[in-house]
């Protein structure tokens, strides 16, 4: 019988395949010359990764995993466990209720961090498993915010005159005043704890809106005073490294913020209007699920058909869809899917905005003479196996990435069109010949997003009459719809997910292809062979209640 923690936690992970004996006996006697718990040794010295010793411990504790993007997570939450003890334990509060208090914990088996944390909460602690980086990333919106509001923020900005009437070296210290540091870091803070894509700062005539994209739908989160919006830009401006003095021009940057140990990438973009320069700060958190083939929201049927296209040697496989719709994330998934130290892969991107360990990347420059089509170009004397190309947006690109798949490269690229199908029409119109479409084209993926509902407050309810016969449900089938709840943010919605087309191409279809036939026909061919239409696959996941029908409406069609 194993008495020893260790060598438990050792046999669970063997049963699981995560180690083999001759690593979990080196891992053993290792470990007593560290002052680490034998979890955390494991991970750091690469033993296994941390997401395989969650799920052991799961096992093994009986404790369940928290999710932590589905709490709200902000400053209150300070006031049950300090700063000290949390990054001292590795845990993080989550929620009060009544006389408990939830905790995410790395080691959630540690008695005594438990004891600590009951004693200064004066509350009963409900372990929860998490990783270390979930739970930095946590700490980091909860502790790096204690004791500033808005309301303080606000009352301690400079009053002093107009935007204009302000010299550039007075400027330049408002921008380095505390309020104004304050209220950016608040804003950024309170958009990544909302899983915000998107910052919005709009200057108004009397005001500044500050708005949040959630989940690909904006609200209005917060008003800026007037008197305070040329240092509150100019702070942005600056912490991206773009010119303070420039105000008439658009400008582009980037910068990377660590906020009581949360890493935020951010692209920032400003944009000059009549009431002053609007600011848009594109929010980049790294989300490891997002590249993972298995968690984009595939069905069963379309994934299997979806990882048949992507392991051809050669070709062209295209996302299509509108701005917004997740093609990048799908490309990007494919390509780590694919990366490996045989293959060598390249992207031409405009702009760069997620950088991926082992692949080459390039930004596009037009004005330095570097397009799509000309780097395209110098890429295939690189010797590279497969390349993705951000967009195929004219003939030349279209026709130079035709020619890399006939000489044996597979070619990731995305276009702007409303189905599957009309991929294929539309590079024939960009000039490229039919018969190569059909030669080359290894299969299309159209996708939108709708947004997931919250799975703590979805409420069950009856179709109506159109909903029933539009959906062909069963008598007595029950769908969901949006509530709202504190875990949402009132909402309703929590994520987002991706409703998916996937044309896979035959010889059948290659040979309509080639043959000029119409976009109907080669699409009623395409569903005889069990492709999945944007619009059934919507219905599927209403079915499933994962999104609503009004999402349906809203993305899809209007029906």
């Amino acid at each position: 019988m194993v008495n020893n923690p260790e060598e438990r936690l050792g046999e669970l992970l063997k049963k699981f395949n995560y180690i083999n004996d001759l690593e979990l006996k080196d891992a053993i006697k290792n470990h007593k010359k560290s002052n680490k718990s034998f979890s955390e040794f494991l991970v750091d010295h690469d033993y296994l990764d941390e997401e395989e010793l969650i799920h052991v411990m799961e096992i093994q504790l009986g404790l369940p995993r928290a999710d932590l993007y589905e709490y709200v997570l902000g400053p209150n939450l300070a006031q049950y466990i300090p700063e000290n003890i949390a990054k001292y334990y590795k845990v993080v509060p989550l929620q009060k209720s009544g006389n408990d208090l939830k905790v995410a914990m790395a080691e959630p088996n540690d008695i005594i961090a438990i004891d600590d944390m009951a004693l200064a909460s004066n509350l009963k602690i409900k372990p929860y498993i998490a990783t270390r980086k979930e739970i930095k990333r946590a700490q980091g919106l909860i502790y790096s915010m204690v004791g500033h509001n808005t309301d303080d923020i606000f009352a301690n900005l400079s009053d002093n005159r107009e935007d204009d009437q302000i010299e550039l070296d007075e400027l330049k210290e408002m921008v380095e005043d505390a309020p104004i540091v304050q209220l950016t870091n608040v804003i950024i803070n309170e958009a990544v704890q909302m899983r915000a894509s998107d910052i919005h700062i709009e200057p108004q005539e009397q005001e500044v809106k500050v708005r949040y994209r959630i989940d690909g739908v904006l609200r209005e989160n917060m008003i800026v005073p007037k008197y305070s919006q040329q240092a509150f830009i100019s702070r942005i401006k600056i912490m991206a490294g773009l010119d303070i003095t420039k105000r008439k021009t658009p400008q582009d940057g980037r910068v990377k913020l660590n906020l009581s140990g949360l890493e935020v990438d951010m692209r920032v973009s400003t944009l000059p209007t009549v009431h002053g320069e609007s600011v848009v700060i594109r929010v980049l958190e790294k989300n490891d699920n997002l590249l993972n083939i298995a968690k984009l929201g595939f069905s069963d049927k379309n994934l299997s058909v979806f990882k048949q296209m992507v392991y051809n040697p050669h070709g062209i496989i295209l996302a299509t869809g509108p701005t917004g719709s997740g093609k990048s994330t799908t490309l990007f998934a494919v390509l780590n899917e694919l990366n490996s130290v045989e293959k060598k892969l390249i992207t031409i991107e405009d702009p760069v905005e997620y950088q991926l360990r082992g692949i080459n990347q390039v930004q596009v420059n037009p004005q330095a003479g570097l397009s799509f089509a000309k780097t395209l170009r110098s890429i295939l004397r690189q010797d590279p196996d497969i390349i993705m190309v951000g967009e195929v947006r004219d003939e030349e690109t279209a026709m130079i990435s035709v020619r890399a798949a006939l000489t044996g490269h597979l070619v990731l690229s995305s276009l702007h069109t409303n189905d599957a199908v009309s991929s294929i029409t539309r590079l024939v119109e960009m000039g490229v010949p039919a018969y190569l479409v059909a030669s080359t084209l290894r299969g299309v993926i159209a996708q939108r997003l709708v947004r997931r509902l919250c799975s703590n407050c979805k409420e069950e309810y009856s179709p109506d009459e159109k909903e029933f016969k539009l959906l062909a449900l069963k008598p007595g089938e029950k769908l969901y719809k949006a509530k709202g709840c504190s875990k949402c943010n009132a909402t309703g919605y929590s994520g987002r997910l991706a409703v998916q087309e996937v044309l896979k191409i035959d010889d059948d279809l290659a040979k309509m292809i080639a043959n000029n036939k119409g976009k109907q026909e080669i699409k009623e061919l395409a569903i005889e062979k069990g492709m999945i239409t944007l619009l059934d696959d919507a219905k599927y996941k209403v079915i499933k209640g994962l999104t609503s029908y009004e999402e349906l409406e809203r993305v899809i069609v209007k029906l």
